[in-house]
């Protein structure tokens, strides 16, 4: 079996942890203690979330609608926004390493009059750099630079997870729009059927076979049919709606896809889920809570660093003259050490030290728990997949012999061996049976999409 590469990352991370400075050293490396398998009895090498999202869906509308949303999500823009902002605050905090420099000028005429004395008047006009450069005696300027770096990788993480979620999402309302679709074919469909039967039913009544009340059963199933109609076209505008608001779209954005395009069939039976490494590896949320765990060490770095005297160099070099004429002739230079230390805290610097150790707590016990949640979630998302498989099964076990039951009750019917009722029920099961055989594949899909998210599939381009 092949080395799981997560591991080097946990180890490095329980060794910077541990050794790289007494700053940290209260602080407890995470304890994942990892199952050998994703799930029970199934080992992988390999995983579905490996597999590229326009590879793994193979449908080019659908493609064309997430590439929209990616390029168009306003969450997503926010996140992608959140990233540069925190690349351009890491390149500020780097540069605490180098020595600040600047320069002034100044011209002042200054007038003092003192008792008995008369006044006197003294020009100063000056030409001057400064530079100071703060010396990282402690590894505080380190710490916040590391830190800066870790909170600039989870918002990377973020971002990531952000697109695998919406390319999910888009992916999910895809597929319930089409099973919608479906039904209101079926609805139509059926519908057409019922018509018939009010006309067949009212030319019997009307020649005397049969009674009114077959005829009057045969309009109440033609308007029950008829009034699903209105609601499912609501919740198509409303599915639409939806996937336009992801695509950052107005209600007023054109779809185009095949409303008339009936959901198949064509999904593995076994899906591979990988080792249990690889879930970490892949899962940019897990990546995220790593980082921002990386980022809570560094504050205690910073928090402890900063209990203790800081050094700051300085050195001040120019002209200074009491005329601009003479400026450049009076040379001036001034080179300082400056060590400054708290000494009347009354324990605020140790209670943020105490206090930056107990948000890394926090976000070690986030971390682990935030493994513990992609187990449970790939778990339930293959339990899902699993029994919407089964369910689909038997929804078209069902189909069928509705089917089977309308053909029969409508030929007895027609030789008099039994009654209207009959074949009403008969087409009202089989009616019901195909929307349940619809939604059981959009179901199906819809799980499998779940679990090729809880694998960490989706995120990378």
């Amino acid at each position: 079996m092949r080395t799981p590469k997560y591991i080097y990352s946990v180890a490095l991370l329980c060794l910077l942890l541990s050794s790289c400075s007494v700053a940290v050293k209260r602080c407890k490396a995470p304890e994942l203690n990892l199952p050998r398998e994703v799930v029970a009895d199934q080992m992988d090498s390999i995983t579905i979330a490996d597999v590229k999202w326009w590879e793994f869906y193979g449908d080019e509308v659908l493609g064309g609608f997430i590439s929209h949303a990616l390029e168009s999500n306003k969450d997503l823009l926010a996140a992608r926004a959140r990233v540069q902002q925190l690349r351009e605050l890491h390149r500020v905090g780097r540069s605490a390493w180098f020595p600040k420099v600047g320069a002034s000028a100044m011209a002042d005429n200054e007038v003092e009059n003192y008792t008995d004395k008369g006044h006197t008047v003294t020009p100063q006009v000056d030409l001057k750099m400064d530079v100071s450069w703060e010396i990282d005696l402690w590894g505080g300027v380190k710490w916040a630079v590391d830190r800066q770096m870790a909170e600039y990788l989870s918002s990377v993480e973020a971002e990531r997870a952000m697109r695998m979620t919406i390319i999910a999402e888009v992916a999910t309302i895809y597929y319930q729009l089409l099973a919608l679709e479906n039904e209101l074919l079926i609805v139509n469909r059926t519908l057409s059927t019922r018509s018939e039967g009010v006309e067949l039913a009212k030319l019997r009544y009307e020649g005397g076979l049969t009674s009114e009340i077959v005829y009057r059963q045969a309009q109440v199933e033609y308007a029950t049919t008829a009034s699903l109609i209105p609601a499912i076209e609501t919740k198509i505008e409303i599915a639409k709606n939806s996937l336009k608001m992801l695509m950052g779209e107005y209600p007023d954005f054109e779809l185009e896809y095949a409303r008339m395009r009936v959901l198949n069939r064509d999904i593995p039976k076994e899906l591979p889920l990988g080792l249990p490494s690889d879930l970490l590896e892949r899962r940019p949320d897990i990546r995220g809570a790593e980082q921002n765990l990386r980022a809570a060490s560094a504050a205690v770095g910073v928090a402890y660093t900063d209990r203790f005297p800081k050094l700051v160099l300085g050195f001040t070099a120019g002209w200074e003259n009491g005329t601009f004429a003479d400026l450049f002739s009076a040379p001036y230079s001034l080179a300082v050490g400056k060590l400054a230390a708290p000494l009347f805290e009354f324990g605020r610097r140790r209670a943020r030290y105490k206090a930056a150790i107990e948000a890394y707590e926090i976000a070690r016990l986030n971390y682990e728990k935030r493994v513990l949640m992609a187990f449970q979630e790939v778990n339930d998302a293959v339990s899902r997949y699993n029994n919407a498989r089964k369910t689909t099964e038997l929804k078209n076990n069902l189909r069928e012999a509705a089917l089977k039951y309308v053909e029969l009750a409508t030929a007895q019917y027609k030789f008099g061996d039994t009654k209207y009722i009959d074949v009403l029920d008969a087409q009202r099961r089989y009616f019901d049976a195909q929307i349940g055989l619809s939604n059981a594949v959009k179901d199906e899909y819809i799980a499998l999409i779940y679990l090729y998210k809880s694998l960490g599939g989706g995120w990378d381009y």
